[in-house]
């Protein structure tokens, strides 16, 4: 166990900017589809066999990500109720960010019967919908999950290296700095997805304070103070050749389940942190 309780020793005296505000305004929403039992990539149709397109960026007339206050301090509710995202407006390559996240009560076809679902998405570029549900941009995932907060996802054709223990027959590879780093994602025999080292979780209904520390391609994810993961080589593969995905936007996901969100901030980094360097 790697107890990080004070997880900030880098550069304090680089500011955090706080990214959330009741009027969201630091953030664009975008909305694809009510995904169904059933789906399997394909763009949805309708009753008659016609194409669904996705509702798109900025709609109006949808509740899926609200603001609301507790005490004096701005709560992003994500409903969860339709597949989609808030979207940074600016983009961000070597940063520090910090949110508290926590479960809300409902879930959403086609998730009703699995695990609530969310993740922070970094370095996002290009298109929305890129992924195998259209939802999101080519991006690296922080996962958001019951009992997985901090797992990765390669998103789209993204690939990174993580130090794991390597996946044998049926099992995911699992996160642990003991570890040589594994090739993970596009164009890697290991393709998806990369299990954090253990459950920090807190309990339904507590916040969780998750940390994402990026810096020049290597990146680091932390639970509750405790580091779950090592990642370094952030690239997309893109006709064979691979390219690096070291900058970009961030992704809040709306994932068919009820979530909470506040604290959002970020600062700037001009190093990796110290306590972190030996990792790499």
């Amino acid at each position: 166990m790697i107890l990080l309780s004070a997880c900030q020793k880098e550069t304090d005296s680089t500011e955090w900017t706080n990214l959330l505000d009741p009027d969201l305004s630091q953030w664009d929403q975008y909305l694809s589809y009510r995904h169904q039992l059933g789906y399997n990539g394909e763009q949805p149709k309708d009753e008659q066999g016609n194409l669904i397109e996705p509702i798109g960026l900025n709609p109006t007339g949808y509740d899926v990500f609200t603001m609301a206050e507790e005490g004096e301090e701005p709560i992003l509710k994500v409903s969860g109720e339709i597949y989609g995202c808030v979207i940074s407006k600016e983009e961000y390559d070597n940063y520090h960010l910090q949110l508290k996240v926590k479960w809300g009560d409902k879930k959403w076809t086609p998730r009703e019967k699995l695990l609530k679902d969310s993740g922070i998405l970094y370095h996002s570029v290009g298109p929305m919908g890129a992924e195998y549900w259209r939802s999101w941009m080519l991006s690296q995932e922080f996962q958001i999950m019951e009992g997985h907060m901090g797992d990765y996802w390669s998103q789209a054709n993204s690939a990174i290296d993580i130090r794991a223990y390597i996946p044998e027959y049926i099992m995911n590879p699992v996160a642990d700095v003991s570890q040589d780093f594994i090739p993970v994602g596009e164009g890697e025999d290991i393709t998806g997805l990369v299990l954090r080292n253990s459950n920090y979780e807190k309990p339904m209904g507590e916040w969780n304070t998750l940390d994402l520390i990026c810096f020049e391609g290597k990146s680091i994810h932390i639970v509750n103070g405790e580091l779950v993961m090592v990642l370094q080589n952030s690239r997309y593969v893109e006709d064979g050749q691979s390219i690096p995905l070291t900058k970009g936007k961030i992704q809040l996901q709306s994932e068919a389940a009820e979530v909470y969100y506040k604290d959002v901030k970020i600062r700037d980094l001009d190093s990796m942190p110290e306590e972190y360097v030996s990792y790499f």
